[in-house]
C-alpha cells in the first residue's frame, strides 16, 4: 500500500500533461513505417498445376469408390475415425 501520496505532486503533473500533448500533433518528416505483408502465390498455384499424373489417378479412384457405395460399410468407417483420430484430418 502506499502511504506517502502527495496530492500537490499529482495536480502538477496532469498540469503538464496537456502542454505536452499539444506538441505531439506535430507531423513527422519521418517516412512511415508499412506493416503490410508481401505474399506471392505464384509457385504454390505453379505446383498445383504440375501435379504428377498418379495425383489424378488416385482422385479418379476414389471418386469410384465414393460412388460404387464401397467406402460406406462400418468397418470403411470405423477404419476412417482411428485413421482421423491417429493422424489427424
Amino acid at each position: 500500500m502506499i502511504n506517502k501520496v502527495n496530492n500537490n505532486q499529482i495536480s502538477e503533473i496532469l498540469k503538464d500533461l496537456p502542454a505536452k500533448q499539444a506538441g505531439a500533433a506535430q507531423v513527422s518528416s519521418r517516412p512511415k513505417a508499412d506493416a503490410s505483408l508481401q505474399v506471392s502465390y505464384d509457385g504454390v498455384i505453379e505446383k498445383a498445376q504440375q501435379a504428377p499424373a498418379s495425383d489424378v489417378d488416385a482422385v479418379q479412384k476414389a471418386r469410384e469408390l465414393l460412388l460404387s457405395g464401397e467406402l460406406d460399410s462400418p468397418e470403411n468407417i470405423r477404419k476412417a475415425a482411428e485413421n482421423i483420430a491417429k493422424y489427424g484430418i
